[in-house]
This record gives C-alpha cells, structure tokens and sequence, in this order.
C-alpha cells in the first residue's frame, strides 16, 4: 500500500468510530449537562448522583442505537475487505 492510500484507510477508520461512538457521547453530555444544572438548581451536590442516570441513558441509547452502529461497523469491514481483495 502506499502512503495515500494508508492514509485513506485511517481516515475511514477513523471516521467510522465517530459515527459509531457520537450517540452514545452525544447523550452522555446531553444528560450530563442536564443533571448538573439540576444540581446547581438544586443546590445538592451528591457526586454519585450523576452516574446512575448517565449510565441508564447510554444504556439505553445503546440498545437503539445498535442496529446503525452494527450496520456502519459491517460498511467499513466490506470497504475494508474490498481494499483487501482489491490488492
């Protein structure tokens, strides 16, 4: 392979991680950011208070989020093999 075209190759892979893994941090922060203005709101300031909820939300994100993150994991594994194959 020649320097180009490695480099090609990184920047897919690098750009199919940040599609796959931007639901996830994108809720994250979401409810991050929400229970921490409850918590300045509030005026409680329980630390462990932020995990459960966040950890719930991925979860769950996860779970909806499945199908696409499995779906651009395969794309990049066939653009992947293509390249492979292709020689």
């Amino acid at each position: 392979m020649t320097g180009p075209e490695v480099l090609d190759v990184a920047r897919d892979a690098i750009w199919t991680i940040v599609l796959v893994s931007s639901p996830l941090m994108v809720v994250g922060l979401v409810v991050g950011v929400v229970i921490s203005l409850v918590q300045a709101l509030t005026q409680i300031q329980e630390m462990t208070l932020v995990f459960v909820p966040k950890i719930l939300a991925i979860f769950i994100t996860m779970v909806l989020a499945l199908p696409f993150m499995a779906d651009a994991l395969h794309s990049h594994m066939l653009r992947i093999s293509s390249r492979i194959i292709g020689g």
